[in-house]
């Protein structure tokens, strides 16, 4: 069963809107022979993207109910599904690579992992900006954001902190990658964080550790200190995580810094950043210190802007003193309006993939 299964899960994880594509080498195979054992592989396959308890899963599978709570649960400590407890009962369901199994590897991380994902997240990031919608989406420093533009309440950070019940911060998989291959990032690294509406959820989790509210607002400040990124799910409602990212480590902005591919492509964003060339001074410091995709560039008289690469993030603003970069909203044949929730992205991106995912859901 050893070979098969892994080519089968590998099937299964391609089928799923978020893709996983095959590779000239094989990469994508010895990446789940390293997470998965082949018993692990044959329970994924037999999962849903919806949640079920382990007696609903044996129902439907035919598979036996003894020792099926505790495989699953072994296979939550792997980070190999999505797992929960409430009401003290456990919930169960099928992850895609990303965002998902990937992330949670980040307790088993270790060199060779790290140099078999280098190798494979160039054919994932490719296969996954050739449709829409795009994973992700930047979340604007709102402070930043003009009146007259508003910000949309999906475009908040502060708006997904306050209507999250429990709150989670681990340390980020990219940075830890990067750090295993030599190439260490000195940003901070504790810096993705997790949302759930329902209270205590995180209070045992194995990755990261539940924070408060406070907590959270302090370390989105912090990351936009140093410079990162938040990126959330493209998608209007049911955010379930913010990435704080940059532009050396994060697999979804280097397919804008290293595979060439146009911003508009890789997140959707309402925004884009502008120059009032008057009041630049040149100093230099919104192109090298602060945006992470390489999207600014000098000129003679001005830094300018190149569309192409920027989005839309806001960051090149909070530190320019003379007040001369603003956030200017896309106009309305640019804007893509996000997708209602989770269920909706699955649903659109996998009708602009072709794949047929109905048996998991």
């Amino acid at each position: 069963m050893s070979d098969n299964i892994y080519h089968k899960l590998a099937k299964v994880l391609d089928t799923l809107p978020n893709g996983f594509p095959p590779t000239e080498t094989g990469v994508e195979i010895k990446l789940l022979q390293k997470i998965f054992s082949p018993e692990e592989a044959d329970l994924f396959c037999d999962l849903r993207l919806t949640i079920e308890t382990p007696e609903q899963i044996a129902q439907r599978t035919g598979r036996p109910l003894e020792g099926l709570l505790e495989k699953l649960i072994e296979m939550d400590g792997h980070g190999q599904l999505f797992a929960f407890k409430y009401g003290g009962e456990h919930y169960f369901r099928m992850m895609p690579w990303v965002f998902g199994i990937y992330e949670f590897q980040i307790n088993r991380l270790d060199r060779e992992f790290a140099e078999l994902n280098e190798e494979f997240s160039p054919y994932f990031e490719r296969q996954f900006a050739e449709t829409q919608p795009s994973l992700m989406q930047p979340l604007p420093i709102e402070e930043e954001i003009l009146v007259t533009q508003e910000a949309l309440p999906y475009e908040q950070v502060s708006n997904i902190l306050e209507n999250s019940e429990s709150i989670k911060v681990m340390e980020c998989i990219c940075k830890k990658e990067q750090g295993l291959l030599d190439n260490p990032c000195d940003r901070p690294v504790e810096v993705c964080m997790g949302f759930a509406p329902i209270p205590g959820v995180f209070d045992d989790t194995d990755n990261g550790r539940a924070i408060s509210k406070e907590e959270a607002r302090a370390l989105i400040k912090e990351a936009e200190k140093n410079g990162l990124v938040h990126l959330t799910s493209n998608q209007q409602s049911g955010h379930f995580y913010i990435c704080n990212c940059c532009g050396c480590c994060c697999g979804v902005l280097t397919g804008i810094t290293k595979q060439g591919i146009p911003a508009w492509q890789v997140v959707n964003s309402r925004f884009y950043a502008a120059v009032n060339s008057d009041q630049c001074s040149l100093c230099g410091v919104c192109a090298d210190e602060r945006c992470q995709v390489g999207a600014i560039e000098a000129g003679e008289e001005t830094y300018k802007i190149i569309p192409e690469k920027c989005i839309g993030c806001g960051l090149c603003i909070t530190t320019c003193d003379e007040k001369a970069i603003f956030l200017v909203k896309k106009s309305a044949d640019q804007i893509t309006a996000p997708p209602q929730d989770e269920a909706a992205w699955f649903k659109e991106k996998g009708q602009a993939r072709g794949v047929d995912f109905s048996q998991f859901e």
